[in-house]
């Protein structure tokens, strides 16, 4: 399966843009892509919903960062950082389609070979998965603060990006 993908690093943001809250992911990808320049090695995708379709765009990203809305059962807001085999572990308890999507692209990549070395998935606590195409308030008070926390990840991958 030839990439569509070259970047080194990718930032991902999914989620489901319709349902409220669950589209966080995406928003926050947004959010920086409006607020900061990247350099060359580094590749922001809007992943929304996309399953196994994401093979094509993180193959060969040697760090990946996902970021998403994260149900753990826990209070709306609270904030999720996992790295490594805590991502399997968490996306083997999901049952939403695009949480499906990524544990089977991770999966495929591994078995094919093609494991990505790094990844990373930061996530907040949905406030509503109800029908909207706006995050709550209290979601959107999140929206820079996960910025920020993207920011500093990339940055402790030795990157560095600029304000717009």
């Amino acid at each position: 399966m030839e990439s569509l993908f070259t970047a080194e690093n990718t930032v991902l943001g999914i989620g489901n843009i319709i349902l409220s809250d669950e589209g966080f992911g995406v928003r926050v990808v947004e959010y920086l892509q409006k607020n900061f320049a990247f350099p060359d090695n580094v590749s922001l995708i809007d992943g929304g919903t996309l399953g196994v379709e994401l093979t094509h765009f993180i193959t060969g990203t040697q760090r990946l960062l996902i970021i998403d809305s994260i149900d753990g059962g826990a209070d709306g807001g609270k904030i999720f950082h996992l790295r490594g085999d805590e991502i399997k572990k968490h996306f083997a308890q999901k049952i939403s389609a695009h949480e499906v999507g990524i544990q089977d692209v991770l999966t495929m990549l591994e078995l094919s070979g093609r494991k990505i070395p790094h990844v990373e998935l930061i996530g907040a606590q949905p406030f509503s998965l109800e029908a909207g195409v706006e995050l709550t308030p209290q979601m959107s008070k999140l929206v820079p603060l996960f910025a920020d926390k993207a920011l500093e990840i990339l940055k402790s991958w030795g990157l560095i990006m600029a304000v717009r």
